[in-house]
């Protein structure tokens, strides 16, 4: 048996009928924001032996109101795709910041960041405004 989730049907039908946006640059905006050491830190990696500037992933722990932001950025400009902030939220990448065990961490706080700015950017509005007017997934 072939099972399609309803959301990749919904895209698929979409695709077929208008054009979709997706989000911008995740790192070019996260670099705008002119961080420093102490955002990449937050208060859970105060004590943490290796420089952390640069890990923007890790942002999605530390600082997870500059991700939201950037992605209701995204969606104000009419994205129907955001993806998650997770680029280089894998042990391979995390190993050059000695934060390997953290990536389940990392990813899960980068999803939930998305979902949630979704939900703020579809609050107040119906469900039928939702499904025809700017449809959005999550994409990470």
């Amino acid at each position: 048996m072939n099972y399609t989730k309803p959301s990749a049907v919904r895209l698929l039908n979409m695709l077929e009928q208008k054009i979709i946006v997706f989000d911008g640059a995740m790192g070019t905006m996260i670099q705008q924001q002119g961080l420093k050491e102490e955002d990449f830190r937050g208060t859970s990696f105060l004590e943490h032996p290796s420089p952390l500037k640069g890990n923007n992933d890790l942002l999605s722990i530390t600082r997870p109101d500059i991700i939201e932001n950037i992605h209701l950025e995204f969606l104000e400009s009419g994205a129907n795709i955001i993806g998650t902030n997770t680029f280089n939220a894998n042990r391979i990448s995390q190993a050059d910041y000695n934060l390997e065990t953290s990536v389940t961490e990392i990813n899960r706080a980068a999803v939930e960041i998305a979902r949630k700015a979704v939900t703020k950017f579809q609050s107040g509005k119906s469900a039928e405004e939702i499904q025809s007017d700017h449809p959005i997934f999550v994409a990470g």
